[in-house]
Formats: C-alpha cells, sequence, structure tokens
C-alpha cells in the first residue's frame, strides 16, 4: 500500500497524543457516578445563575419537550424517534416519583444542537452526544435500553445493555485479546461521507481492515 510523508506524520502525531494520554491517564474512583462528576459540572456551568424563559424556548425549538409533575411524566405527543424516546422514558418513569415538578428538553437526535462556535445562545438541551463547542447538557444514551438498529441478530433493536453487557462479557472470555486476528473491524450506517475512506480501505486491503455499512433501520411494529 502507497503511504506518502503527509500521512506518516499524521499518524506519528496521533499516535503521540495516544501514548501521552495514556501516561497522563488516572483512574476514576467509582463511586456514586463519581466518574462523571466533572462531566456534569462543566455542562451545568453556563447554567449556573440559572435559566431563562427565553433560554428554554430556544431549547424547545431543538429537543423533545417532557414534563415530570406530582411525580408522573408526560411528553409531548410527537417524537422524531419512538424507541429513542421509549428508552428515555422508561428511566424518567423510575426517577418521576422522586422528582419535583420540572421540563426538560431532551434531544434524541445523533448529533448535538447548540453550538457556541456557531453563535448559538446558550440553551439547555439534554444531548446523549456532544464535542466541547457544545452547550448541550450530557444524558445517559437512549441505547442503553431501547432502539437502535435492526440486525438480524436483534430483530427489534440492539437496545437492553443490561443483557448486552453479559453477552459481550462472556463473548470476550471466549476470545481473549490474544486469539483476536490483527484486523481493524467496523459495522455501522452511512451517516456521513466521512466513514467511505475506511470502507474503500476495506475493499482494497481487506487483510487489515474488515468494514462494511449496515442499513440504517430501526425496527418497526407492525401496522394496526
Amino acid at each position: 500500500m502507497f503511504v506518502t510523508t503527509e500521512i506518516n506524520e499524521w499518524y506519528s502525531k496521533i499516535n503521540s497524543e495516544i501514548n501521552l494520554a495514556i501516561d497522563q491517564y488516572i483512574p476514576c474512583q467509582r463511586v456514586n457516578c463519581s466518574c462523571y462528576k466533572s462531566v456534569i459540572d462543566q455542562d451545568l456551568k453556563p447554567f449556573k445563575d440559572g435559566i431563562t424563559k427565553e433560554q428554554y424556548a430556544q431549547a424547545r425549538t431543538k429537543a423533545t419537550k417532557y414534563q415530570i409533575i406530582d411525580g408522573t411524566l408526560f411528553r409531548e405527543k410527537d417524537c422524531p424517534f419512538p424507541a429513542r424516546c421509549a428508552g428515555i422514558e422508561h428511566y424518567l418513569s423510575a426517577l418521576a416519583p422522586n422528582m419535583p415538578n420540572i421540563e426538560l428538553a431532551i434531544n434524541t437526535r445523533d448529533w448535538p444542537q447548540i453550538n457556541r462556535a456557531w453563535g448559538h445562545s446558550q440553551a439547555p438541551v439534554l444531548s446523549f452526544s456532544k464535542m466541547r463547542d457544545y452547550y448541550d447538557i450530557m444524558y445517559p444514551a437512549w441505547s442503553f435500553w431501547e432502539g437502535g438498529p435492526a440486525i438480524s441478530l436483534y430483530p427489534t433493536g440492539i437496545g437492553r445493555w443490561d443483557k448486552h453487557r453479559e453477552s459481550i462479557s462472556a463473548a470476550a472470555e471466549k476470545w481473549p485479546w490474544q486469539k483476536k486476528e490483527t484486523k481493524a473491524f467496523f459495522r455501522g450506517s452511512r451517516t456521513s461521507e466521512e466513514r467511505d475512506a475506511l470502507i474503500l480501505l476495506s475493499r482494497a486491503n481487506p487483510d487489515i481492515v474488515d468494514a462494511q455499512y449496515t442499513k440504517n433501520q430501526a425496527w418497526k411494529s407492525d401496522a394496526v
């Protein structure tokens, strides 16, 4: 395979950053979700003086509205991803009896919504993924319970990570690192053209990369 000087320099830079991160890594003391405290503090810092009605109105244009009133969970009628909302509601319903009356704007899309670099004003949108340039507030992924693409192994979606943790751990014991092939592996949908290079590399060099696209198809219930 032809490798340019530019690629070599890029690889060396990434490799150095990885090694530096490993050297500086400090294990987290996992007590009462303390591993996530710094993330929570950082995401809530822009709202330390409170949230205005205008900020929440802006958040509502980017997300699905939820309310907890007197211990009962409510959601607006429309939800762009029903399975994702079902996953959110599984957890919020369990928490609702112990929560004060509250309104939440929860983003079910794969990408964050409030980009400070683009001049977006602060708005309290809860998202399950974000980068440092976003005001979004991180929350646990909806796929931990329900949703995700429907594949042959999991025709109703790849949620229920409480069960997957057990099956993945069992597979890891069956196939320890020493038995694995020295090959990169990827399966996922074509959510952007940025992944095309990986697929093309796999086709050109299947000995080093096994990458294929899957259908980005969520499970749909039978029509009623």
